[in-house]
């Protein structure tokens, strides 16, 4: 069995997914995502340039050999661009083994751990009261587990993932289109002096039983993140996640000499050498990478295993950058993973979204059910792919009060 053909499609309805198709001489496809958020463009010209030429002949059920090739056989490895490129292709390639095999992935992993896997949504507001409405919307829906995100007052920005007008908080998606990105600004002591009461607040509103989660998003210092972590412990959060930049993984340890609150790092992370130290030392909680920025399947099943051994959930991203393919691949590692945790779900399931990725995936009172379809269980509509194209954009910048570059 050879590859013969490989062809990439970037598009998609309000998202430039970056779609991967790997072909064979038996007719038989594979799919994968390479989608680099709002940098898509990169990983596509790699994959189309360089990683194709390269495929063509070579046998597709030999996954594991063809990731070596890319990863080993790069002199400069690793990287965003590059890992998202191997994620598309060793996704496809899973796809077309199972294809093969006539399973769904899970059963290649060795079988399922649970019918069902648990979600959380996105709550936010442009204040608390906003914020309010929104989580009381998804635990009306069944959500059992709720990210929560709202305006701090005197504030003169909204911050990250929060809506500037009240009101437009479901579902809400923060806007990257425009090549020039948006400044939002940013102040430590009035978020440091609000959100642990605000959080305290959702907690008595809604009570024990909702998983409470929240995204400093790499705002703060090791000090000030200590001192946060402490302060909200009361409230019991499912998980504070990115406290601090991800490149200073020593100031993990600081909070966790002060604080038993729960940590989710990892999303920036691109392969198992950026976070098999905070694994092996216990000092995160729940490791949040994705498949396609970790490199595919392939990797992230080992850092799952190693995450196992020491007491690491798995929390992975599913922020809109992730097309269905990809956000298939991690919902077969969810059915199988014995150290699941929960998985980050932006609703997708739009009329366009599900005729450009068709599937049986389903998403139900807040928890994911995995088809039983052969490989991924996602298929691709090229026709419809041709009504997209790419319309670049950028992620929001942050600066503090006085103009100085911080941390997004």
């Amino acid at each position: 069995m050879k590859i013969t053909d490989a062809k990439v499609f970037v598009g998609g309805p309000k998202k430039n997914y970056v779609t991967l198709k790997i072909i064979t001489d038996q007719g038989v496809y594979g799919l994968g995502d390479a989608t680099l958020n709002n940098r898509e463009t990169l990983p596509a010209k790699y994959l189309q340039d360089f990683l194709i030429p390269n495929l063509i002949g070579m046998d597709p059920r030999n996954s594991e050999d063809i990731w070596q090739f890319l990863y080993r056989g790069a002199y400069f490895r690793g990287g965003p661009i590059a890992m998202a490129a191997y994620g598309a292709i060793d996704m496809a390639l899973w796809d077309i083994k199972g294809k093969l095999a006539n399973m769904p992935l899970y059963q290649l992993f060795g079988g399922k751990s649970r019918d069902g896997a648990m979600v959380y949504a996105h709550a936010t507001g442009a204040d608390l009261e906003d914020l309010m409405d929104s989580i009381a919307q998804y635990v009306e829906e069944g959500y059992k587990a709720i990210r929560v995100q709202c305006g701090i007052p005197g504030m003169p920005t909204a911050s990250y993932a929060v809506p500037e007008k009240k009101g437009s908080a479901q579902n809400y998606i923060t806007d990257y289109t425009g090549i020039r990105p948006k400044v939002e600004i940013w102040d430590t002591d009035k978020y440091m002096r609000y959100m642990p009461g605000a959080l305290a607040e959702i907690r008595d509103r809604f009570g024990p039983d909702v998983h409470i989660l929240h995204d400093v998003h790499h705002r703060l210092l090791p000090r000030e993140a200590a001192e946060f972590a402490k302060a909200v412990e009361p409230v019991r959060l499912f998980w504070m996640e990115d406290p601090t930049p991800a490149e200073n993984q020593d100031a993990l340890r600081l909070i966790r000499q002060h604080s038993t609150t729960p940590i989710a790092i990892g999303e920036v992370f691109n392969s198992i050498w950026d976070c098999n130290k905070l694994i092996e030392n216990e000092l995160i909680d729940f490791i949040r990478l994705a498949a396609t920025y970790a490199g595919g399947i392939t990797p992230l099943k080992r850092i799952v295993d190693l995450a196992g051994l020491h007491n690491v959930r798995t929390g992975f991203h599913g922020a809109p950058s992730h097309s269905p393919i990809s956000m298939a691949a991690q919902h077969h590692l969810n059915a199988w993973a014995p150290n699941f945790g929960v998985q980050e779900y932006l609703v997708l399931g739009t009329p366009e979204c599900d005729a450009l990725f068709p599937s049986e995936h389903r998403m139900e009172n807040g928890m994911v059910y995995v088809s039983d379809a052969p490989g991924l269980g996602v298929d691709f509509d090229e026709a419809e792919a041709a009504r997209y194209t790419y319309a670049p954009g950028s992620h929001p910048v942050v600066r503090l009060e006085d103009g100085t570059m911080w941390n997004y």
